[in-house]
């Protein structure tokens, strides 16, 4: 059996020159004390892996340890990641984690239990040289004296995956993140609920933690198909700000359909439209993977979605 430490094969380590350079071309370079990189990726299906440098077509499952390299090598370019879709199985993320280095720590869920949160959990992954946590970690859970709903919205089970939310602090500046993965349901309406309700518990939560020169943000899949109408009464209409920069329609987030806007990173603005943030955005786009993702090997679309991922990473550099 192969191991994610051992010397690569040379098609690899060829097809891996080319993929650092599209990254350094794509996502801005960490400068110490200046920027923080902030990242979200939906990894589809992130759990076991076939540990081959090259999994054949009996293999299940098909994610090897040439898409586990290139995986560490996106995660490696952020300070933090939100990650969503990590199932019970940890295998992939343990080998990540061992080719980022000692360095790179984690802090994770539980795996939520149930047909309808699919074996899922929600992981952090974060840079230790420049960024720590500064001792938040909580689930985000509706309290029952909000049970008569938001403008007819009933939210009435608790939510399906649960938000998860954690502080971290980088040169002096403490900044909450907060992930989820909305419920995809069988239509756009069946997320209203949920998408309105983390808002506004959201919303609640900003107005305490401003006093206290802290900054959240929120981000993750809201599987939001389109641009326009299902954000607007959801998030946006709580106050939650989407940066132009990540509305952009060439910042994509689908391997597959370019329309689709599942991924995002948000926070408030006040009332002078201004954001809560004392972090400064910068900039912020998605990472398309496709034109140097193992093209060592013949893959279609199809099968490199369960190699790397159908979600491209979202990302947002901030002035420190």
């Amino acid at each position: 059996m192969d191991s994610i430490l051992d010397p690569m094969p040379a098609s690899v380590s060829e097809n891996l020159k080319l993929f650092q350079a599209d990254l350094s071309s794509k996502i801005p370079a960490k400068a110490l004390d200046r920027n923080l990189l902030i990242a979200t990726w939906n990894i589809r299906a992130f759990g076991n892996l076939t540990r081959k440098w090259q999994s054949q077509e009996d293999d299940s499952p098909k994610r090897d340890l040439q898409s586990i390299v290139c995986i560490a090598e996106i995660i490696s370019r952020f300070d933090v990641i939100a990650i969503q879709e990590v199932k019970s199985n940890i295998r992939a993320l343990r080998d990540t984690l061992k080719l980022l280095g000692d360095h790179w720590s984690l802090i994770l869920t539980d795996v939520t239990k149930g047909s309808a949160g699919n074996g899922e959990r929600m992981a952090y992954l974060f840079d230790t040289r420049r960024v720590n946590l500064s001792g938040l970690a909580c689930e985000l859970v509706v309290p029952k004296e909000w049970s008569s709903g938001v403008d007819n919205h009933v939210l009435e089970n608790q939510f399906v995956r649960t938000p998860y939310a954690v502080s971290f602090k980088s040169c002096g500046q403490t900044f909450i993140l907060v992930t989820l993965h909305i419920k995809y349901g069988k239509k756009s309406s069946d997320r209203i609920a949920e998408l309105k309700w983390i808002a506004k518990w959201l919303a609640d939560w900003a107005g305490d933690i401003n006093a206290y020169h802290q900054n959240l943000i929120t981000l993750g899949d809201f599987n939001i198909d389109e641009r326009g109408d299902l954000l607007n009464k959801t998030f946006l209409e709580e106050g939650l700000y989407v940066p132009p920069a990540l509305q952009n329609e060439v910042v994509t987030r689908s391997i597959f359909n370019e329309t689709k806007y599942y991924d995002q990173i948000a926070w408030f603005m006040n009332n002078q439209h201004v954001p809560n943030l004392s972090l400064e955005f910068k900039t912020g786009g998605h990472f398309d993977f496709l034109s140097t993702a193992l093209t060592n090997r013949d893959l279609t679309k199809q099968r490199l979605s369960f190699m790397l991922s159908d979600h491209y990473p979202l990302w947002a550099e901030f002035r420190l």
